[in-house]
């Protein structure tokens, strides 16, 4: 599996928000305002393969020594989890859990 890197800014499909690329570091995948993301990618990130297509709710947020902190998200459709490192801007008090 080949990571493909993709700064495409979106509109978070949850709250609506404009949500800009990453000026730095890693790769936006999901809204910093909501912490959603959406189930585009099948076999690794970037590929844009996946024909789900649905949300992904946060549905845990955990403290990781290397990757600092990391949101578990969970399609609505598929129920496939997918861990994602938090990015600094990631509003990470709007979580929360269920």
């Amino acid at each position: 599996m080949t990571f493909i890197a993709r700064q495409e800014p979106f509109v978070c499909e949850h709250c609506s928000a404009q949500v800009n690329p990453l000026e730095k570091g890693t790769y936006r995948n999901h809204c910093p305002h909501c912490l959603f993301s959406k189930h585009v990618d099948l076999e690794c990130p970037g590929d844009r393969k996946s024909p789900c297509g649905g949300l992904m709710r946060p549905v845990s947020l955990d403290q990781s020594g290397k990757k600092g902190w990391v949101i578990l998200h969970e399609c609505l459709i598929c129920g496939k989890r997918i861990n994602n490192k938090a990015a600094e801007d990631d509003d990470l008090e709007s979580f929360t859990p269920l």
